[in-house]
């Protein structure tokens, strides 16, 4: 491992912080540890408390670190909420070689000019993603390095967000004594690993489905065109359960794990389950049709919204499948009733990895994928070697804190 590149992706949705490391390999990823935890701190997928968030992403990364036995100081980030936004923009430079010779540094000068844009004061990039290349005016160009040409453009999707949010993300994965090796939007994390090339170019809306919210992203022309995210997601399955069956949160995700079916017609009746019910010692018997009543409502409407939120972003004609992926769709009989709701083909995403084979991993093995895919000359990634322990710190972390008299008379030398 040791000879090896090791890449960390950190996704902190709102039911779970997820860290999962990869091993490159021969220019290929292997995942050889996840990490999970609790997700507290997040609701709807908006930090709401910056301790409570630091101790699940701690948790995740110890989880992760005792399963490989290392130590890991550097992670890529997932950015996704409703404060993301794309525009494009177009940069152009001339080529710097005398032999006029596309170099590294001219896609790098070029995608800086593409950066000029205005944006508002609580605004900042995120990523730059380029759409294509042009090389003296021939277009459809994805990589122009060791072309020849005089003048070299590139028409890119600039994502942003709220400072708000970046910064509270980057304060919380700070805290918890990690650095952040770059910010990846989820979306196109999600989409370079779930979705093929044709699928990119034709026209598809990647749906997922995590605990506090859905993201949509429509993906056209080979990129990324569209993104929105809806206040909906698995979470609101789970407090129609816990309503309807008039138990605790806590049990009601339990039973929808356990039993839950998102379809009636493919509930049994003979499938029992009992439910202490709140506020009594007393214990319920309920059907797995019982239970589906109460799911699929929630599912249609949830894939009832995705395709009106499709028509609005102007897609509605456009698209010809739809990809879902997250958590909340493991649930039996998603797949048909998506189908039957967003009248289109439809069909599920799932690692094909060993370890992580369920859609609540695809944003975090998309991530590694995407870091792998787009790593390129002089781009750092971020490299973690094996410890005996993670207690292990460099000479200048491990430092002991000045003592009193030490920091009296630093405080007084000020005025002096």
């Amino acid at each position: 491992m040791s000879n090896s590149d090791i890449i960390v992706s950190l996704d902190i949705g709102t039911s779970k912080v997820r860290a999962i490391i990869g091993e490159v390999t021969n220019g290929a990823i292997n995942i050889i540890g996840v990490g999970s935890a609790d997700s507290e701190g997040i609701r709807k997928g908006a930090i709401v408390d910056i301790d409570q968030t630091v101790r699940s992403i701690r948790s995740a990364i110890d989880h992760a670190e005792r399963m490989v036995g290392i130590q890991i100081s550097e992670v890529f980030v997932g950015i996704q909420g409703s404060h993301i936004a794309l525009q494009t923009n177009h940069g152009v430079v001339a080529v710097s070689n005398e032999d006029r010779e596309i170099g590294e540094e001219d896609i790098e000068r070029v995608m800086q000019a593409a950066q000029v844009v205005a944006l508002p004061p609580e605004r900042e990039i995120i990523d730059v993603v380029p759409r294509q290349f042009l090389v003296d005016g021939l277009e459809g160009i994805s990589d122009p390095r060791g072309m020849i040409g005089v003048r070299l453009e590139v028409e890119a999707t600039i994502v942003t967000g709220t400072k708000t949010s970046l910064h509270n993300l980057a304060r919380c994965v700070e805290k918890a004594e990690l650095h952040t090796s770059g910010r990846i939007l989820m979306s196109l994390a999600s989409g370079s690993m779930s979705l093929t090339k044709d699928e990119k170019v034709m026209g598809t809306a990647l749906v997922e489905i995590g605990a506090g919210s859905t993201t949509i992203a429509i993906f056209e022309g080979g990129g990324l065109v569209a993104t929105s995210t809806l206040p909906v997601g698995g979470e609101h399955v789970t407090n129609d359960i816990s309503y309807g069956l008039r138990t605790h949160t806590e049990q009601a995700e339990k039973i929808k794990l356990k039993f839950g079916c998102a379809l009636v017609s493919d509930a049994a009746e003979d499938q029992k389950f009992k439910v202490m019910r709140m506020g009594s010692n007393v214990e319920k018997e309920f059907s797995q049709v019982d239970l589906a009543n109460i799911i699929e409502p929630r599912m249609q409407e949830i894939f009832h919204l995705v395709r009106q939120e499709v028509r609005r972003l102007g897609f509605g004609e456009k698209v010809n499948g739809y990809v879902l992926t997250g958590g909340a769709v493991s649930l039996p009989g998603t797949l048909s009733l998506a189908q039957h709701e967003l009248e289109s083909s439809v069909r599920i995403a799932v690692p094909d990895f060993i370890g992580v084979r369920d859609p609540a991993f695809n944003s975090g093995v998309g991530m590694l994928q995407y870091v792998l895919k787009n790593t390129r000359r002089g781009s750092t990634t971020p490299v973690v070697k094996k410890t005996a322990s993670r207690k292990a710190k460099t000479p200048a972390a491990a430092s002991p804190k000045p003592g009193m008299f030490e920091r009296l008379k630093n405080y007084f030398s000020e005025f002096i």
